[in-house]
């Protein structure tokens, strides 16, 4: 066919070329970044993997690993507390830790033994544990919000031999020294006021100054003995004692390390409680392990953070649950952007502030990751994906990380199976519970548990991936894309249904708080008689009262489907939250929408008029009685 631009063929013949290059550039584009994603995620598990094998043929164990860091970073500042600018060398920090175990060791403990440690974020709440592991000694890390029956259950259920506690918090233990039994020995820590401590109580600093400051002699222990105890967060019930073997603690502070690029030269800030993993493990791990700086602060401020962040030339931040919230609620200042921060790492950034965040702040990078204390399926987002991904599994390589989405029933998120007996998996797009594979004899693959062995049965499933195995449940429920990319949507529990669709709390929370400023917004369901499903109801923290109720339904309107408009609104001074920002939902639920149980505020959406009327007795019992419609 001779060339004739104008001819219709030759037209549609270059029509098809130019869609043909189109095609397979995209395609080249697609597979190449599924492979990038998923090379780069296997070789971060590779060199764990590795490192995790040599530490298991030496028997290492965290204060090896630790003094293997003394050995290469010896003068270098380890920990800087905020608090009093002090600021211990890894030197400092080992001979303090040597002074504990030389301590305990004199005082009859053992291996295997476990002291309760009970205090406020400083320094020295790293040399504790650390010490502690170094003979032997387990700690037990508690959540020093905690009082009266939860704090007596945290003790007791650990078995512990001790409490070292910090002065700040004498009369919580007062409260309830009298339940711990005598055998238990107290040991205080700061300033020392005799008034004010239980009978019996010493004074640790003058114990740790005479004691002597060398390396004692070691048991033989290996890398998946256990190391310390972290407590679940305690949103329904008591805290539940996790168990953290050495292994695990490597695991996931050195996941991090390698997935996010972190380099002994990085300077981490660390606002987040020690009690917890992010704080201890995920935080402090870096300087353990790694040779980091990490400066510890005594509890997280959102008007001091970028101040902090400035004055110590942090590279790293730490974030969890609402943390990003809060300081997006500031005033913008000048230091906000004055600063040498070029990561934050943590979980639970909502995707509705995730580019407002970043962009406000000037952080290039924003290293969301999933994962609990107790877990085997952890997930980084490693590549930097922008909108609240919070990990990658390869759908190349799945054999590398046996982790999957399962598919839950929608109403009571109880594992659906097939005709064989094994859960089924969740297509791309396809909301599912996170499940890992359990391979008790891989540190990458364990479930070590809790203390109660009941409550540890409740997170396995049998016959999960196949016929006869056992897998570790998350309890999350999380979305994959197609190139493997995951996505947090719920907590199992959380999610509710009504008008026949399933309604995210977490999302809908994310919505709300950001049309009322940041506000603290909890999302929840409540039963309605005659109502199928359970209707949507909102606690807001509202102290001033300021909220303008007919703008907010207007800017709702444009923001949410009606399936996921609360129904019910409760106004009240703050919402009770956990030391790890997380929502306390349970007393919410019980009190419902009962004007006589709740002396908050409370509304109802009244659909005939488009708006949200005062609730009061009368109201209640019409939509009780099924005479008010929803």
């Amino acid at each position: 066919l001779p060339w004739d631009p104008s001819n219709y063929l030759w037209h549609n013949v270059l029509c098809l070329v130019f869609f043909a290059l189109f095609i397979v550039t995209v395609c080249s584009l697609h597979f190449n970044n599924i492979f990038s994603c998923s090379f780069s995620a296997a070789g971060v598990l590779l060199q764990v993997k590795m490192n995790v094998r040599r530490h298991l043929k030496n028997k290492n164990t965290v204060p090896k690993i630790f003094a293997e860091t003394v050995a290469r970073y010896g003068d270098k500042t380890a920990l800087i507390f905020e608090g009093t600018g002090e600021k211990w060398t890894f030197r400092q920090l080992d001979e303090y830790s040597n002074r504990v175990a030389n301590l305990l060791l004199e005082r009859g403990f053992k291996d295997g033994d476990v002291v309760a440690l009970f205090m406020e974020n400083r320094s020295q709440y790293v040399g504790l544990w650390l010490g502690m592991a170094k003979i032997g000694v387990e700690a037990a890390l508690i959540n020093f919000n905690l009082r009266l029956e939860a704090l007596v259950h945290c003790v007791t259920i650990s078995n512990a031999k001790a409490v070292v506690f910090g002065s700040e918090l004498n009369e919580a233990v007062s409260e309830v020294h009298s339940l711990m039994g005598r055998e238990v020995q107290m040991f205080c820590s700061g300033d020392w006021d005799p008034k004010r401590v239980p009978r019996g109580t010493e004074c640790l600093e003058p114990l740790l100054d005479n004691a002597p400051s060398h390396l004692p002699s070691r048991p033989q222990r290996c890398f998946t003995d256990r190391l310390f105890y972290i407590y679940t967060s305690g949103t329904t019930g008591m805290p539940k004692a996790a168990i953290v073997v050495h292994s695990r603690y490597y695991r996931m502070a050195a996941l991090v390390y390698y997935g996010f690029r972190m380099t002994p030269d990085d300077v981490l800030y660390d606002c987040l409680p020690l009690y917890h993993s992010a704080g201890n493990i995920v935080g402090v791990g870096q300087c353990i392990l790694h040779g980091m700086t990490v400066v510890i602060r005594k509890k997280f401020s959102a008007s001091r953070f970028w101040d902090d962040c400035a004055k110590y030339n942090c590279t790293i931040v730490q974030y969890i649950g609402e943390i990003c919230r809060y300081l997006l609620n500031q005033p913008v200042r000048d230091i906000e952007q004055q600063h040498r921060v070029r990561m934050a790492l943590g979980n639970g950034l909502r995707q509705s502030i995730w580019v407002e965040f970043m962009e406000r702040f000037n952080i290039p990078q924003i290293a969301e990751f999933y994962g609990a204390t107790e877990c085997n399926c952890s997930l980084g987002n490693f590549d930097n994906k922008v909108g609240m991904s919070c990990g990658f599994n390869s759908q190349i390589l799945p054999f590398i990380y046996p982790i999957r989405l399962v598919r839950v029933d929608e109403e009571t998120m109880e594992l659906i199976r097939g005709p064989d007996g094994v859960c089924i998996p969740c297509k791309p797009g396809e909301p599912g519970q996170l499940v890992g594979r359990i391979i008790q004899n891989d540190p990458l693959r364990r479930f070590d548990g809790y203390v109660n062995q009941s409550a540890t049965s409740k997170k396995i499933a049998n016959s999960v991936f196949k016929k006869g195995d056992s897998a570790y449940l998350s309890g999350d429920v999380l979305i994959m894309d197609e190139c493997g990319h995951m996505y947090f949507k719920d907590r199992t529990g959380d999610t509710f249904r009504w008008k026949g669709e399933n309604v995210s709390t977490t999302e809908v929370e994310g919505t709300l708080s950001r049309l009322l400023d940041m506000k603290d917004v909890v999302v929840y369901g409540v039963e309605v008689p005659g109502a199928e499903g359970k209707a949507g109801m909102a606690a807001i923290a509202d102290p001033t009262q300021s909220t303008d109720l007919a703008k907010f339904v207007k800017d709702m309107e444009k923001a949410l489907p009606p399936y996921a408009r609360p129904v019910f609104l409760r106004f009240l001074p703050e919402v009770n939250k956990t030391g790890t920002f997380k929502f306390q939902k349970m007393d919410l639920r019980r009190d419902s929408f009962d004007p006589s149980a709740v002396s908050d505020r409370l509304y109802f959406l009244d659909s005939r008029r488009g708006s949200y009327v005062q609730l009061d007795e009368e109201l209640y019992r019409s939509i009780l009685s099924g005479k008010h419609k929803l």
